[in-house]
């Protein structure tokens, strides 16, 4: 199993097949703000306003396009919801990949820096 620092460092790649339950379980628990719903990870951002919650959705924007691995997105008010699975694996049948949890790695950094008081 790889380190939550390991995850972050690595880059999306083609993968065919889906991660097994128990690969996905070990990658949850690098990534505790995700939440396993169906075939896809979930988590849920919580913002001040409207400004702070564009100006996340823009940054994960960044890292989103040069991973070219894209989540669903929704965005309201206070509140972006981010959700990642794989649609190309499994002969197109969809599953959740490493893909999704580097991502989902790559998201929470991104978020914490925003939250770090040097930032405010």
């Amino acid at each position: 199993m790889t380190t939550l620092t390991a995850l972050r460092e690595k880059n999306c790649r083609r993968i065919d097949t889906a991660a097994t339950p128990f690969e996905i379980a070990d990658y949850l628990k690098l990534v505790p703000r995700w939440e396993l719903d169906g075939g896809v990870i979930i988590c849920v951002f919580n913002f001040k306003n409207y400004y702070q919650t564009l100006a996340f959705t823009n940054a994960i924007a960044w890292m989103i396009h040069a991973q070219d691995h894209h989540p669903e997105l929704t965005v309201t008010y206070n509140r972006c919801v981010v959700r990642y699975n794989t649609h190309s694996v499994n002969n197109g049948a969809g599953g959740i990949t490493e893909n999704d949890f580097i991502c989902a790695a790559k998201i929470d950094a991104i978020f914490a820096q925003m939250l770090s008081p040097s930032q405010h």
